[in-house]
C-alpha cells in the first residue's frame, strides 16, 4: 500500500523540518534568507498550477513540485513557531500540519511512489488523456480515472487539465477505459468496456469540454 509509505515519508519530512527549526540560528544568514524565499516561491508555483489547472507535461515533475511545495509549507510553519508567543504559534502550527495527513493531500502526494506512471494517449486536436488507477489491490472499491488535458504543441512542456472522468470497477472494466473525440464539437466521449460477465457493450459518457 502506498498510503503508509507516503505517511511515513511525510512524517520524516516533518521531523527533519523540526530539527532544522531547532538549529535554525546556526544556519548562515544568507542561506536562511534564500531558503525562505525559495519556500515561498515553491508554494506559489503549486498554488498557480492548482488554480489555473496548468501543469508540466511530466507527471514525475508535477509530483516533485507538489512535494517541494509541502517542504516549503512545513519550513514556513516551523519558522512561524519561533514567533512570540511561542505557545500560541506552536498550537497554530500543529493545527495547520494536520491537513497534510488528510486523504485529500496524501492521495496526490502518494502518486510519486507509484511504480508505473500512466502514459499519455493522443485523442486529436491537441487533446490527450491519461488513465490513472485508484484503489488497486484493495478489498474495497477500485477503478480508474481518465484525465483529459490540452497540450499546446508550441509549448510541449506544459499542459492544461480539462476534465476528470472516473469509472468504478463495479460498473465496468475501468482498467480498459479510454477517451475519444465526441460526436459534437467540444465534447469528449469516454468509454469503459463491460466485464465479460456483463455482456457486450460499454459504459459511455459524453463530457462537454470547458
Amino acid at each position: 500500500m502506498l498510503s503508509p509509505i507516503t505517511t511515513f515519508a511525510l512524517a520524516l519530512l516533518t521531523v527533519a523540518m523540526l530539527l532544522l527549526r531547532i538549529f535554525w540560528l546556526r544556519v548562515p544568514t544568507t542561506v536562511r534568507l534564500i531558503s525562505v524565499r525559495i519556500a515561498i516561491l515553491l508554494i506559489l508555483v503549486e498554488l498557480i498550477f492548482t488554480i489555473t489547472k496548468w501543469s508540466t507535461s511530466s507527471d514525475s515533475v508535477n509530483h516533485i513540485i507538489r512535494w517541494l511545495a509541502v517542504v516549503g509549507y512545513e519550513l514556513l510553519l516551523m519558522l512561524f513557531t519561533r514567533m512570540a508567543p511561542r505557545w500560541l504559534t506552536s498550537i497554530c502550527t500543529l493545527i495547520l500540519l494536520v491537513p497534510l495527513f488528510a486523504a485529500s493531500v496524501l492521495q496526490p502526494l502518494m502518486q510519486l511512489f507509484t511504480p508505473t506512471m500512466s502514459k499519455p494517449n493522443s485523442i486529436g486536436k491537441n487533446l490527450d488523456f491519461e488513465r490513472n488507477d485508484w484503489g488497486k489491490g484493495s478489498p474495497g472499491n477500485s477503478g480508474s480515472e481518465l484525465l483529459i488535458y490540452y497540450q499546446p504543441r508550441l509549448i510541449p512542456l506544459l499542459r492544461h487539465d480539462l476534465v476528470h472522468v472516473p469509472f468504478n470497477n463495479h460498473q465496468c472494466n475501468a482498467g480498459a477505459a479510454y477517451a475519444e473525440l465526441g460526436p459534437i464539437p467540444k465534447t469528449i466521449l469516454a468509454h469503459c468496456p463491460h466485464w465479460p460477465s456483463q455482456g457486450p457493450g460499454s459504459e459511455d459518457r459524453l463530457i462537454p469540454l470547458p
